[in-house]
């Protein structure tokens, strides 16, 4: 168990770092302790680590002057279980700085750690707390594995390097509070600030740090390819509902003089034809927007609209595949097309097999996953005098499972 006897309340300070820019992990939602792992930002893993450990009092968190939001929007609640500090230009100004914000709570001991080390653990946190002494650091590292050659001035091998007695050190790194900032102090009124970490300061500041027991899990994130990893890791552990989404579409179109009707891509002789912008294929209409209604983008008069000249005459294929695009980039897999056509004429049943075939290669799917029925309106009303033809149709698309809040 952890011994903070020696502090009144019993609670342990921590410094988050968050204040870099994390450019060589990309950009996508921002620096990388903003970028998303397992449905949430790094940060937001980081500092439940800290604030659910029952010895961890007072957290500061130090960011960006440009990242505010980006925090508060990532740590959801927990933003008002911390206190926000403005980072400096370097992560040892920030540790600084955040060191300060904490000198009224004053605690016996404190921790540095970096926010884009998602995965500590409440049993790493233990280790650290229990090796800090009045005048001792504590540091959790790992023996080194690999081999280690130093390199030359000309980009060669220049000797061997021996990995007896070598750590890569990690985070956090706990200190007693006031020698750890003193130590800083000194440093920044000295100008020193080529210190990578802080058991470097101590290690100048003649504060002696003890080697703990690190963990494998405790990685930092620093490249594109460690957050993905990263995802891949916190996503396969949380449980997924499935995502299984239906929409519907609707159409209707009058006949007008012409020779031919196009229905579901397939080109039928008749004596009459469909009035529409494009060339008013009613099956395929009601399907780009039973499509588009699974992700939410709207229906084809959003991305079709018929005052654009560019889409007049056009083959309603192209509607359906850029709504087939836009289900498939949202994650989405087509389960299953249905169309229904509502006509007293043409027949529909001896073009049936090169509708499936022509919906199957639209789509991407399988020729059993799309059905195409027809049936009369038994002479009612418009369709059934034989004015125009309707369409419903009904898409299921599955997308990647939610992960539970």
């Amino acid at each position: 168990m952890t011994d903070t006897s020696e502090k009144p309340d019993g609670k342990v300070g921590v410094v988050i770092v968050a204040a870099g820019r994390g450019a060589r992990a990309g950009q996508a939602d921002g620096p990388k302790q903003y970028q998303r792992i397992g449905g949430r930002a790094v940060i937001a893993h980081t500092l439940e680590r800290f604030l659910t450990h029952p010895a961890v009092g007072p957290v500061v968190v130090a960011i960006h002057a440009d990242d505010r939001e980006l925090f508060e929007r990532a740590a959801g609640a927990n933003a008002t279980h911390t206190l926000i500090v403005m980072g400096g230009p370097s992560r040892q100004a920030s540790v600084r700085l955040g060191l300060l914000a904490l000198r009224e709570q004053a605690p016996a001991k404190v921790l540095v750690h970096d926010a884009v080390r998602p995965f500590v653990d409440h049993g790493l946190i233990d280790r650290t707390i229990e090796a800090i002494g009045e005048r001792q650091g504590a540091l959790p590292a790992l023996p080194v594995a690999d081999t280690l050659k130093r390199e030359s001035a000309e980009g060669m091998i220049d000797e061997t390097v021996s990995r007896a007695g070598l750590h890569a050190a990690q985070t956090p790194q706990g200190f007693p509070f006031w020698p750890l900032l003193a130590a800083h102090e000194k440093a920044h009124h000295l100008g020193k600030s080529e210190f990578t970490d802080d058991a470097a300061i101590a290690e100048w500041a003649h504060i002696p740090v003890k080697i703990v027991q690190g963990s494998p899990d405790n990685i930092k994130l620093t490249w594109a390819r460690d957050i993905a990893m990263a995802d891949q890791r916190l996503s396969n552990a949380l449980p997924r509902f499935p995502d299984i989404r239906t929409g519907n579409g609707y159409d209707v179109h009058a006949f007008e003089a012409g020779d031919h009707v196009t229905l579901c891509g397939v080109t039928i002789p008749y004596d009459r034809k469909l009035s529409g912008h494009s060339d008013a294929d009613v099956g395929l209409h009601a399907l780009t927007d039973a499509l588009l209604a699974t992700c939410g983008a709207g229906d084809i008069g959003t991305h079709f609209p018929p005052s654009d000249p560019q889409w007049k005459g056009v083959a309603s294929t192209i509607f359906v595949e850029h709504a087939a695009t836009l289900v498939r980039e949202r994650g989405g897999r087509i389960a299953n097309a249905d169309i229904t056509l509502i006509c007293e004429a043409p027949r529909v049943g001896p073009h049936r097999e090169a509708m499936t075939a022509t919906l199957a290669a639209m789509l991407g799917i399988a020729p059993e996953r799309v059905s195409i029925k027809a049936t009369t309106n038994e002479k009612l009303g418009f369709v059934g005098r034989g004015e125009g033809i309707a369409a419903i149709a009904t898409a299921s698309v599955v997308y990647p499972g939610d992960v539970p809040a």
